[in-house]
């Protein structure tokens, strides 16, 4: 599946445009300032339904308008789908999928697998295990369909149980949500597992091509320590900790995926520049993954692709993204050499001022 077409309105510093796109390589061009950002926000907000900037839509709307307009083309094989999204600064939401009415944004997500890199992306590796979860289930999702599902039931039942914990006197009361937290809890971390196992080969082998000096060490953890009880003895053996808190210290929600240098984390060893390299490691090896084992299309926005990348590793990456077959939208201030960075063919989007003023076919 690709983008094939993109309308924009009000969006940012995007007042309108209408834009056709590869379905290999887009390269947008232009300064700081200039749109690029927000052509790729918008494109994000059309595969997840929220932004990767802000969460207040009052910030992304252009100010002396009411709402912004997304509409876009996804091909896949001979099909196009249409999908239409308005949000408005008062949070109303209007979404159209195939011409129809849908209630959920969370529906959007089978028809863009958007992989993310920005200057920020290293927080994936140095920030809480929070985005290494959210890294991880991103390829659960698309790989086993019972994930979501059990998942969503998993977020509900510790929701009941934080609240109960603050009400319980005797860990009794709270054996109703645990039971059938534990047997979930169990499923998800094995379908976490599983999914990592398999994509651990292509991680080491995108690995040793970008950072090929340093032995990393990979290991999934579940939230619990399984090799020392099972986790409805940590449930009840934390309860008293638990209510103190006001929260569950133990389960899949604490899921961790650990990554170390002679047992260091890599956030510790690395620099700036390598930490970037790692996440581009990691997110080409989920793209890869998605792509020859699940049989779907990821598409990459890369945003500052030449930041902190030598003419080599930009080489290398350009070859993991040809090998993907993935769709790709890559901003940079100059075009420099980046266009000949990529085999396949490739359109050149000069952006000023959020107006597209030039588009060039290679």
């Amino acid at each position: 599946m690709s983008l094939s077409k993109l309308v924009i309105h009000q969006f940012r510093n995007i007042n309108s445009a209408n834009i056709t796109f590869n379905n290999n390589i887009n390269i947008i061009v232009g300064a700081n300032g200039s749109g690029k950002t927000s052509l790729l926000e918008a494109i994000y907000f059309l595969g997840l339904g929220r932004s990767f900037r802000s969460h207040l839509t009052s910030r992304i709307v252009q100010h002396e308008h009411k709402e912004f307009t997304l509409f876009s083309e996804i091909t896949q094989q001979d099909y196009i789908t249409p999908i239409g999204l308005q949000k408005s600064k008062n949070g109303d939401t209007i979404l159209k999928i195939n011409g129809a009415i849908s209630k959920k944004l969370a529906n959007l997500t089978q028809y863009l697998p958007l992989q993310l890199i920005t200057p920020e992306s290293s927080t994936l590796l140095s920030g809480s295990p929070k985005n290494r979860r959210a890294f991880l289930d991103w390829g659960v999702f698309y790989h086993d369909p019972l994930f979501y599902h059990n998942w969503a039931r998993i977020k509900r039942l510790l929701k009941q149980r934080n609240a109960a914990l603050k009400q319980c006197k005797t860990y009794n009361e709270l054996q109703v949500w645990d039971n059938e937290l534990c047997i979930l809890s169990n499923k998800i971390s094995t379908q976490r597992s599983a999914y990592f196992d398999q994509l651990l080969v292509l991680i080491k082998s995108t690995l040793n091509d970008f950072l090929p000096d340093f032995d990393i060490s990979c290991q999934f953890f579940c939230g619990w320590d399984k090799n020392n009880k099972s986790l409805a003895d940590y449930l009840h053996d934390n309860f008293l900790r638990d209510s103190q808190l006001g929260y569950t210290t133990a389960g899949p929600q604490k899921a961790d995926i650990r990554f170390k240098i002679a047992g260091y984390p890599v956030a510790d060893v690395l620099s700036r520049g390598q930490l970037k390299l790692f996440v581009y490691a990691l997110q080409l090896a989920q793209g890869l993954f998605l792509n020859s084992i699940d049989k779907k299309q990821c598409i990459f926005l890369i945003d500052d692709f030449s930041s902190e990348l030598d003419q080599n590793k930009q080489q290398i990456l350009a070859k993991h993204i040809a090998d993907s077959g993935a769709q790709l939208f890559i901003t940079v201030i100059e075009p420099d050499n980046i266009d000949r960075l990529f085999t396949q063919k490739n359109s050149v989007f000069h952006m000023e001022h959020g107006q597209i003023t030039e588009q060039l076919e290679n």
